[in-house]
């Protein structure tokens, strides 16, 4: 198979593709269950819906016991590295200097892969496994893509790597008011804009919807005096406001919401907005890009 990305092609058990389809059989035996009547119509019966669950309780998850990472498809982590060192500038992007039959046999990333698993099924990890996930992929992840620099970005913020966050943030804003692929003439980078949006409401505001389920653990990085952003979620607007000490939810309508912040459970109600102080995170080491593929630095020399 593919995952989504396309340095690593013709692959066993990529984990994304492994986890988003765990995911999708367990949410269609949920649907079956809530909806009993249309189900006999389909002629869609307990025990195929068990057979469902069971198949996504048998899905291989890969995990090298030795490096402490999750390969980003069965035996990734294995292959020889790339000779980023070797590599020069002017060979980017690689897939128009150097066969995909080499590309393939190599660990260097196109674009996020394992990485958008940590961020569309983050519940599926622990907060040091995606640490260590997002620092081992950091060092492979060429970004020969415009679609990367959003999903690096939304995992650099809540791993707490702030001032890179809002570098990645920057690269996905500006793909094409700065050029960056050299390749606006032939149209903009729409998917690359809708990214900024997902950084700034994912990444810095740390929204996930995980099982139904709406959490938040934003996090501002240094430039960023303030973030405030409205959603719809189940006939619900909910509004949002964080600044490095705090976050406020509102909520216009008329029933309340429960949603998590920081790992805390709140019910917000249209009456009373609630003010919640952003807790500490201690960073590990700021990980390291192959030579010459960091995002450009975007805070101030003061």
């Amino acid at each position: 198979m593919t995952g989504p990305d396309e340095y690593s092609a013709v692959a066993d058990n990529n984990l994304y593709t492994n986890l988003m389809a765990q995911r999708n059989l367990r949410l269609a035996a949920d649907a079956v269950e809530r909806h009993a009547d249309r189900a006999i119509e389909l002629h869609v019966d307990p025990e195929e819906t068990a057979a469902w669950r069971d198949a996504a309780r048998a899905i291989l998850v890969p995990f090298d016991e030795q490096l402490g990472v999750h390969p980003q498809a069965e035996g990734f982590t294995h292959h020889e590295p790339w000779d980023f060192e070797r590599t020069t500038p002017e060979q980017y992007p690689l897939m128009l200097h150097f066969p995909y039959f080499d590309l393939y046999r190599k660990q260097v990333v196109k674009q996020a892969d394992l990485v958008l698993a940590l961020h569309l099924r983050g519940d599926a990890f622990s907060a040091e496994e995606k640490a260590r996930d997002f620092a081992y992929y950091e060092a492979l992840t060429v970004r020969d893509s415009s679609l990367s620099a959003c999903t690096q970005a939304v995992i650099a913020a809540e791993v707490g790597q702030l001032e890179l966050a809002y570098d990645y943030f920057g690269e996905a804003s500006l793909m094409d008011l700065e050029n960056l692929e050299h390749n606006t003439r032939d149209g903009l980078h729409i998917a690359s804009l809708a990214g900024a949006w997902i950084v700034a409401v994912a990444g810095f505001g740390g929204m996930r919807d995980h099982d139904g389920a709406l959490s938040f653990a934003p996090r501002l990085p240094p430039r960023f005096a303030r973030l405030t952003f409205g959603i719809c979620f189940r006939q619900r607007r909910l509004r949002v406001t964080v600044t490095h000490e705090q976050a406020g939810y509102s909520l216009a309508g008329e029933e309340p919401l429960e949603i998590t912040h920081h790992g805390q459970r709140i019910l917000i109600t249209p009456e009373q907005p609630v003010s919640l102080p952003i807790p500490g995170l201690q960073a590990g080491a700021v990980p390291l890009q192959p030579p010459g593929r960091r995002p450009a630095t975007r805070r101030s020399a003061g």
